[in-house]
């Protein structure tokens, strides 16, 4: 299948920055042990989610113990330090997001974080310029693995899904980006290793393999 060659969207957490390693501690000591009534969920079940439908998410599936305030203040809390200290940028990313560029090709952040986490990990690792920062937050359908955040990206740049390229890392991210008709990277990481991301088109090892995908 040939690679389309208009716009390259990232998702954030687990491709551009190594914070799924962190939300998962994070979810195992708080989220799993204090936040839900019962029950032993797999992380697999709610990344690459909103955390606002996480708990909603939660809620249905194994009753909270919080409310959806104190768990949002908690989420909150976290990803200051989480993106502002603790996460690493992934190898490469600065010079293949400036061949994008070169390439004529349109750049894209899309995430389910809000846009105040996204603006910490774009200021602190010199990403911009780019052509979109869309959150799940910005529209009013659900979030991944709905198609409706990457149909709505694509709509923002004035291209198709079908002319856009996706890299996601979680089965939930890469369901709504092939649902929506994007062409979808699956990013196989550490934290992933394990995972099934056959519903994406393509599934690659690592930065040096995604950019010889996406640029050839």
């Amino acid at each position: 299948m040939e690679v389309p060659d208009d716009a390259v969207l990232f998702d954030m957490d687990g491709v551009l920055v190594d914070s799924e390693t962190y939300w998962y501690q994070f979810e195992d000591e708080w989220v799993y042990e204090e936040a839900i009534e019962s029950g032993d969920p797999d992380h697999e079940e709610v990344t690459g989610m909103n955390y606002r439908e996480i708990h909603d998410y939660l809620t249905e599936e194994y009753g909270t113990a919080v409310t959806k305030e104190e768990f949002v203040e908690a989420y909150n809390e976290r990803a200051e330090s989480l993106y502002g200290e603790n996460v690493e940028l992934m190898d490469g990313a600065n010079d293949l997001f400036d061949d994008i560029r070169a390439a004529g090709r349109k750049l894209a952040i899309v995430s389910s974080a809000p846009q105040a986490w996204i603006k910490i990990v774009r200021d602190r690792f010199g990403l911009d310029p780019l052509d979109l920062v869309l959150s799940a937050d910005d529209i009013s359908e659900p979030g991944k693995p709905e198609p409706h955040i990457y149909e709505h990206a694509a709509a923002e740049l004035d291209l198709d899904p079908e002319e856009c390229v996706v890299v996601e890392d979680s089965v939930n991210g890469i369901e709504s980006a092939a649902r929506s008709g994007a062409f979808t990277v699956g990013y196989r990481s550490t934290h992933n290793a394990e995972l099934d991301l056959s519903r994406a088109d393509v599934v690659v090892e690592g930065p040096e393999e995604l950019r010889e995908t996406i640029l050839g």
